[in-house]
């Protein structure tokens, strides 16, 4: 059966290709990736931000298995076809970095909660969460019809996305920040660092 355009590899790494970069911005910004020891890319897609951890201790989990198949072509088997809210992993072994990008829009609020709160159980102590996503506007624009078109169907209003991110995660960072193409907005973002409650 086919699905979404957008679960065809060709097609996902083709419209990020303009904007993947970029989008990671942020996240590149404030982290120091010559301290990072262990990632674990959430949704990881085809691969989209593996050439960031190459000289890393990296897992990309991701549902889709042909996402999967064709980020191990191109990286390696660095990859694993995974629901991560049943990953487990043994007592000292949590990653210190867990990059959530463009996710979580995908999902409705009750399976936002349960992915972030099973998240919390995967960091390291002194670990962070960094969670990229789409931002619903409030006012009529271009980068809140586009985002009511996106696939993902929730895409939400910042002061949500804060209240989400905040329940289980102390915050570091909450920048919101645009995407676009000659000066003109066509997404909203938010970056959100946090680390686990004490």
């Amino acid at each position: 059966m086919l699905g979404h355009p957008m679960d065809r590899t060709a097609v996902y790494r083709m419209w990020q290709a303009p904007f993947a970069e970029r989008k990671l911005e942020p996240f590149l910004r404030h982290v120091d990736l010559r301290r990072v020891r262990r990632v674990l890319d959430v949704g990881c897609g085809p691969g989209t931000n593996a050439r960031h951890f190459v000289a890393h201790d990296y897992l990309g989990v991701d549902i889709n298995p042909a996402y999967i198949r064709d980020a191990e072509r191109r990286f390696g088997s660095r990859f694993q076809v995974a629901d991560v809210t049943t990953m487990r992993i043994e007592p000292g072994k949590g990653f210190d970095c867990i990059l959530v990008n463009s996710l979580l829009h995908h999902l409705p609020d009750n399976a936002v909660e349960q992915l972030l709160g099973h998240l919390a159980t995967l960091l390291s102590g002194d670990g962070a969460v960094h969670i990229l996503d789409l931002v619903l506007p409030p006012d009529r624009s271009i980068a809140r019809f586009l985002a009511r078109r996106d696939r993902g169907d929730f895409p939400r209003p910042l002061e949500r996305w804060q209240e989400l991110f905040t329940r289980q995660f102390a915050p570091a960072v909450f920048e919101p920040y645009s995407l676009g193409l000659a000066g003109l907005s066509l997404w909203s973002m938010v970056y959100f660092q946090g680390s686990r409650r004490r």
